[in-house]
């Protein structure tokens, strides 16, 4: 199973056993994230490259591989990423590079997939099913 897969079916699962809680303050916390990533004054691709830069300085795994397939869908280009990724780099030191060379690793992994760079393959098709509707990491 690829890495892509993997993250994409766990997070889903996880995120439908915990929306079953029906627990009001999680429901509204996860709505709350959801929205935040929506259009607005700033568009979706600025907001989920504000998004990766974010949850790199902040060294979350999860969060990263989440915001990269997010740009991956906004069809960011590898000068567009590695801008984003130099931003993260610079505002966060040294200690962000293992996480870095994750964050490259799975974008690698989700052009791979989606055949030589296209950006319409199966990896992204996946990804937008998982994540759609449901929030942030």
């Amino acid at each position: 199973m690829s890495q892509v897969t993997e993250f994409n079916e766990y997070r889903q699962r996880m995120n439908a056993t915990i929306l079953a809680a029906d627990n009001k303050v999680i429901k509204r916390f996860f709505n709350l994230d959801t929205n935040t990533y929506a259009a607005g004054a700033l568009d979706v691709k600025t907001k989920e490259m504000l998004g990766l830069a974010c949850s790199m300085v902040l060294r979350c795994d999860d969060c990263i591989k989440y915001h990269v397939g997010k740009c991956f869908e906004e069809k960011l280009t590898d000068e567009e990423i590695y801008e984003v990724f130099a931003i993260a780099n610079i505002i966060g030191g040294s200690i962000v590079i293992p996480h870095f060379r994750r964050a490259v690793e799975y974008w690698e992994i989700l052009k791979s997939e989606a055949g030589s760079g296209a950006h319409d393959g199966a990896a992204l098709a996946a990804h937008k099913a998982a994540h759609d509707g449901h929030p942030a990491a």
